[in-house]
């Protein structure tokens, strides 16, 4: 049916596109869109294309931002000291939601999956190995998510990390195994930042 209308089926057909969303959903969400006023539609479409003009990832931590370095790396009030390691974004943004942690932050983008074929050079190790080569850190807050990948990603990172002399701690479970950080509210991963423990 919705083939006979090819804009409105394209439409679809990209929304479905997004995680979390199948193709009842992405049909609703485009009869919200084609139920809106014009100014409405283009403002959505305007800040899609200002999204993807203006924002870029940190060359210094790799979160998103549209100046390099981006706040977090340059704001004085931080800690050098304290490196969190995270997995994407928006777990960094979970714990920065938590106001627990004022240390630096490193973003992965991804975890270790061998099956998924993510190794090791898929995801930023090598930049945060230069960064742990400054002499800087006194401590790295490993910060994966509670899964397989996350809890892998986790203990190769404490055996990277360790020969550098630098304490490697884990954010404390509290956190329910198998979840994902963006989706903990905020007062469970202000108490997992404060009970991180050491990786052994």
């Amino acid at each position: 049916m919705l083939d006979s209308i090819p804009s409105f089926a394209r439409l679809v057909a990209e929304l479905a596109k997004f995680p979390g969303i199948g193709q009842k959903t992405a049909t609703r969400l485009a009869f919200f869109i084609l139920r809106q006023p014009p100014v409405e539609a283009e403002a959505l479409a305007a800040a899609i294309r200002e999204l993807k003009a203006k924002v870029r990832f940190c060359s210094n931590c790799f979160h998103i931002t549209e100046s390099d370095p981006c706040p977090l790396c340059t704001d004085p009030g931080r800690d050098d000291r304290l490196l969190c390691i995270v997995e994407e974004p928006q777990d960094l943004i979970a714990i920065e939601r938590s106001r627990s942690f004022r240390g630096r932050y490193h973003v992965l983008h991804g975890a270790l999956s061998p099956l998924d074929g993510v190794g090791p050079d898929e995801l930023r190790i090598r930049e945060l190995v230069s960064r742990l080569e400054s002499g800087q850190v006194q401590e790295a807050v490993v910060a994966t998510n509670f899964t397989v990948e996350g809890e892998a990603t986790a203990l190769y990172l404490a055996r990277l990390i360790r020969p550098f002399g630098i304490r490697v701690t884990r954010l404390a479970h509290g956190i329910p195994m198998g979840s994902d950080l963006e989706y903990v509210d905020e007062a469970t991963v202000n108490r997992a930042v404060e009970g991180r423990r050491e990786i052994l």
